[in-house]
């Protein structure tokens, strides 16, 4: 009884913090989530499926119908139900993953399972798209397509399926291909005879970047970092205990690491070492349009003895 209602509060407390768009014409979403808040999840469960029938439903609805979805069903115990509701969130918006403040563990844990099940996957499909994007010489699509391969790799979730065979060349591959499709994308220059006039017009245009934004891989118009050097320090032969961790790491408009911390410690006898070696990587900066940009990168690391 006491985890029954200890999941109640919790439900409540996601009710309010949870963020998702809201459309004006979702009366029925609002009832739905109103519904939820207060832990009818049978009845918030009918309303969101009433909903996901509509044939006009707004994309941006639709996902958040699916998380909604999940979030009832694992409330129900539906553990199987939520999962399918959750891999249709996950195929939407690979990136993304609800926060701690915004759920509970047990809600985490689902997204988490099937996100890796799930990540392999979809970054290998999308790279065959966006392939085809670029034999079609859709530039603009190819790159994007690329940038969001690269980013999904490195993503915690997906990284070790993707630091050995088969699936090991495959980041160089959409790194290579993402340069490469930035670079047909790229406008032609102006021309000399271009009207002084024409020419301010095209360079008011331009969208300079916010100064001092950091930017992520959730920023999918970003062209990610470019490792330079990130070598890892040896393992101590002696020391015990260690586990894949997870770095965050943020690198400056020059490639340089402006600071780094540990999110998921490695060893307590490799961490200090591993800091001190990530102070000191160097990148080829992300870029926004041509123009580079302070960016967040997180790194899962897997020590090998």
């Amino acid at each position: 009884m006491k985890a029954h209602w200890l999941d109640i509060v919790l439900a409540v407390l996601v009710a309010g913090v949870v963020s998702l768009p809201v459309r004006g014409a979702d009366d029925g979403l609002a009832t739905a989530r109103s519904l939820y808040a207060a832990a009818e999840y049978e009845d918030a469960l009918s309303a969101l499926d009433r909903l996901q029938q509509l044939g006009e439903t707004p994309i941006d609805d639709r996902r958040t119908i699916a998380q909604y979805r999940a979030y009832c069903l694992l409330a129900l115990g539906r553990n199987a139900d939520a999962e399918e509701a959750i891999a249709i969130v996950v195929n939407a918006m690979p990136l993304y993953t609800p926060s701690d403040s915004d759920v509970s563990p047990r809600v985490r844990t689902a997204f988490k399972e099937v996100r890796r099940r799930m990540l392999p996957v979809i970054i290998q499909e999308r790279y065959v798209a966006a392939k085809a994007a670029f034999d079609r010489k859709e530039f603009d699509a190819a790159a994007s397509g690329f940038a969001g391969v690269v980013a999904a790799i490195e993503d915690p979730d997906a990284a070790p399926y993707f630091d050995r065979p088969p699936l090991s060349d495959l980041r160089g591959l959409a790194i290579g291909f993402r340069d490469l499709s930035a670079s047909a994308a790229r406008p032609a220059p102006l021309p000399a005879t271009l009207p002084p006039a024409a020419a301010v017009a095209s360079q008011q245009a331009v969208v300079i970047p916010a100064k001092n934004r950091i930017y992520t891989a959730g920023d999918l118009n970003i062209l990610p970092p470019v490792v330079v050097r990130q070598s890892l320090p040896p393992f101590p032969m002696n020391a015990i205990g260690a586990q894949p961790g997870v770095l965050d790491v943020l690198i400056d408009e020059t490639g340089r690491v402006e600071s780094v911390s540990l999110r998921e410690p490695v060893s307590p006898a490799y961490d200090p070492a591993l800091l001190e070696a990530a102070r000191h990587w160097t990148y080829k900066p992300a870029t926004f349009q041509g123009v580079p940009v302070k960016y967040r990168k997180m790194l899962q690391v897997s020590v090998k003895r």
